[in-house]
């Protein structure tokens, strides 16, 4: 639970820790966090570190109040310029975000999970924009990823898992074939919760990238393209896997199926480039 509104302007409340140290004379003479922990560079990444662990600590969530300016200035004990500058380094990470106004102040933007999540997929995004990146290499890494993750998630398998995945795959049978919106809602879901089973929230947050950026570019690429009816058999292959607890089954379905794409987008790409 956070500090409420009245403890943030009074100075009151949970205590905070402190950087005044760094912000007064340099980061040399700045307590370390931990016994073993990396010294930092700043006074501004040290107040972003104590920020991160203060909204762990308290349980804070996304939309959540963290503070405004100046009180968070004076609980951190630093000076308002590196309280901008480390707050500035939480928004770059998608973390906090700042309102101005009646009721503004800085929030909780995101877990430092779905920090991640975020930060990646726009850095594909851009590398897919500018051509430093291509469909078949995106694919190539998600290979790369996807099938020891499924591999995993067999290895974990519940009633829970499978019956979620049952009902993914159940879906996108029942889905019209010209329906594109509803198979790429039902193909991500299948994905997502294959992913989320393996229980690995990094993990998790490092794949993001293939739903957020990937995953509806190859939908527009491949659209007539793909067969449906494949698609689901193969989404039924890992199903089964997932049902038996077969993690080298569960590896041999997710490959599989991200080899039959990649083989058609090598078809388009090939029928679009005149060969």
């Amino acid at each position: 639970m956070g500090l409420g509104v009245n403890a943030d302007r009074s100075g009151a409340g949970r205590a905070r820790p402190r950087a005044h140290d760094a912000d007064r004379s340099g980061a040399g003479r700045a307590r370390p966090l931990a016994h073993d922990a990396k010294p930092i560079r700043g006074a501004s990444e040290q107040v972003a570190v104590l920020i991160q662990h203060h909204i762990q600590r308290e349980g804070l969530g996304p939309g959540e109040f963290l503070g405004r300016e100046e009180d968070l200035a004076a609980e951190f004990g630093v000076s308002r310029p590196t309280l901008r500058e480390a707050l500035k380094l939480l928004a770059s990470g998608n973390l906090i975000r700042a309102t101005k106004g009646p009721g503004g102040g800085i929030f909780v933007a995101r877990t430092a999970e779905e920090g991640i999540s975020r930060s990646v997929s726009d850095s594909i995004a851009m590398m897919l924009e500018t051509g430093a990146a291509t469909l078949e290499e995106l694919l190539d890494a998600r290979l790369l990823l996807e099938v020891p993750i499924a591999g995993h998630a067999a290895h974990r398998a519940d009633a829970a898992l499978v019956q979620r995945l049952r009902e993914a795959v159940e879906a996108e049978t029942r889905a019209d074939p010209d329906d594109r919106e509803a198979l790429a809602a039902a193909d991500d879901q299948v994905h997502r919760t294959v992913a989320a089973a393996a229980g690995n929230g990094i993990a998790e947050a490092l794949i993001g990238w293939v739903f957020e950026v990937l995953q509806p570019s190859l939908v527009v690429k491949l659209d007539g393209a793909v067969l449906h009816s494949a698609i689901v058999e193969q989404h039924r292959a890992l199903l089964a896997a997932m049902e038996k607890g077969d993690p080298a089954r569960a590896e041999r379905a997710m490959k599989d199926h991200l080899l039959y794409l990649r083989d058609v987008l090598r078809m388009v790409e090939l029928k679009d480039g005149g060969g």
